[in-house]
């Protein structure tokens, strides 16, 4: 058995405290995953491609992972790791109206909606993924609450949740349209920021 195929622990004896191979390996795992969904998409996601690149064989992922949809859980964590921490610099600090402070979330989501089209997708294919499993839920939904937030903040004489839930809907869908080209097409419209902006007065009421 080569030091590269080793069972967990085995091969790097001496070189750190138990289970650093065993870490480290599945961490590979998981940023070839998230290298793979940004270069090439969600189809491209299979065990044995994700394992091909990490340089082990076909069957090592599933030491880490027994289930495909586990690793994939744990690559979609990343994605909404990396849009939470954006839309947290952007909040921190930031002395705004909450309306103005949802305009700015708003744009973040369709940012990075269009920015990282794969693993946007695969962040929201929950019939790929394990939500409950691997800290999926605990990294995806604090951004759900923030919007929340900010909208009982906005709009006291409203039931938050549902108008948030219609809001983040509506960006999701002129995220999508705008990324296979079917607003463009159908309004001539030069960029996402009109969508946004219409998407923001229609569910919180024109901007004062």
């Amino acid at each position: 058995m080569s030091e590269r195929e080793a069972e967990p622990g085995q091969g790097e004896r001496g070189q750190g405290e138990p289970g650093q191979a065993e870490t480290g390996l599945r961490a590979r795992l998981v940023a070839v995953g998230v290298e793979l969904v940004t270069r090439e998409g969600v189809q491209a996601l299979s065990l044995r491609e994700i394992a091909r690149r990490a340089g082990v064989s076909h069957g090592a992922p599933r030491r880490y992972f027994p289930t495909h949809l586990e690793l994939l859980s744990a690559i979609a964590r990343e994605g909404f790791a990396e849009l939470g921490a954006e839309a947290a610099a952007e909040l921190r600090g930031n002395q705004q109206d909450p309306r103005a402070q949802l305009a700015a979330l708003a744009r973040i989501y369709v940012d990075y909606a269009l920015s990282h089209r794969g693993m946007y997708e695969l962040m929201f294919r929950h019939d790929l993924l394990e939500s409950n499993r691997l800290g999926l839920r605990e990294t995806s939904l604090p951004l759900f609450g923030t919007m929340v937030d900010l909208v009982g903040r906005a709009r006291p004489d409203v039931r938050a949740p549902e108008v948030a839930g219609a809001l983040w809907a509506n960006l999701h869908g002129v995220a999508q349209l705008w990324a296979w080209g079917s607003l463009r097409l159908a309004t001539g419209a030069d960029g996402v920021e009109p969508f946004v902006r219409a998407a923001l007065d229609a569910h919180l009421g024109p901007e004062r």
